[in-house]
């Protein structure tokens, strides 16, 4: 079925968002990650639309929709969901699944927590919600928040902006027989959006303000509890960035879930994007039935 692809006035903000599907149908919020944008879902967006509805936004900040500097606008995971969830009030949507990759994961999992009777379940890909997953990629950033960075980490940190960093986030953890799937547009998109005046200073705000997601995981821990949400997790298990361990702590917590590890990196539907698809068609079937 055909996307689309809008914009809508939220909070003074253009934000800008695909859709696909009949309204009608059941509809999948999907929440991108860092260092992309609601682009890494277009093939999987024309995957499911047959059967489905589906949103996806870009953030403040990322993609198309408005990036106003941080001294004009408070670049916070919190602001970020309040966007989000503005938009989804302002579609109506009253219930829906959230697919959840990366940044997405502290976006949904606030969502969740605000609007637990919304939520009919959850994808995680590479989605991280438990202590288990933080691999050492983040040690640097753990002693940058810790007020203890060294000139080393000051160093990973800026790399995280930089071509080599977006190319190591799509490749590394790729089978390199799978190498050749990855599509380098995607690449040169992400970094076209990263290289725009002002726009490390927006991430770095960003990467500040992550150090608060891992204080938060017991409570988004005892949402799933006490929620019950069917949960997906199907998670790249050669990341380096949120491993596999991750993915396999969803079932201490969640009694309807099913975890399934491919055989990719930090962005599977680059590479397992058929599989992918037809692991969340069947959730999300189930979800109907």
């Amino acid at each position: 079925m055909t996307q689309s692809h809008r914009t809508a006035r939220i909070d003074g903000l253009d934000v800008f968002y695909r859709e696909a599907g009949d309204p009608q149908a059941p509809t999948l919020v999907l929440l991108h990650g860092f260092p992309t944008s609601s682009v890494m879902y277009r093939t999987l967006i024309d995957e499911l639309s047959d059967e489905f509805h589906l949103i996806a936004p870009d953030y403040p900040g990322f993609g198309h929709s408005s990036a106003p500097s941080p001294e004009e606008w408070e670049y916070t995971f919190d602001h970020v969901t309040d966007v989000v969830e503005a938009l989804l009030e302002s579609l109506a949507l009253r219930h829906y699944a959230l697919f959840v990759h990366d940044y997405g994961a502290p976006v949904g999992f606030r969502l969740a927590e605000r609007h637990p009777e919304r939520i009919t379940g959850i994808v995680s890909q590479n989605g991280n919600a438990y202590d288990e997953g933080l691999t050492p990629f983040w040690e640097p950033l753990r002693r940058w928040w810790a007020g203890e960075a060294t000139e080393a980490d000051a160093q990973a940190l800026a790399g995280l902006t930089t071509r080599e960093g977006t190319h190591w986030q799509y490749t590394h953890g790729v089978p390199e027989s799978d190498l050749p799937l990855v599509d380098p547009s995607l690449e040169a998109l992400d970094q076209a959006f990263l290289d725009r005046p002002g726009n490390a200073e927006i991430q770095r705000a960003l990467f500040a303000d992550y150090g608060v997601n891992p204080g938060r995981y017991a409570g988004w821990q005892e949402y799933l509890r006490t929620q019950r949400p069917p949960v997906l997790a199907a998670w790249g298990r050669n990341d380096e960035i949120f491993g596999p361990d991750g993915a396999r702590a969803f079932a201490r917590d969640v009694e309807n879930v099913q975890v399934e590890l491919l055989d990719a990196g930090h962005f599977p539907l680059s590479t397992r994007l058929a599989e992918s698809a037809g692991l969340v068609r069947r959730f999300l079937r189930g979800l109907a039935g």
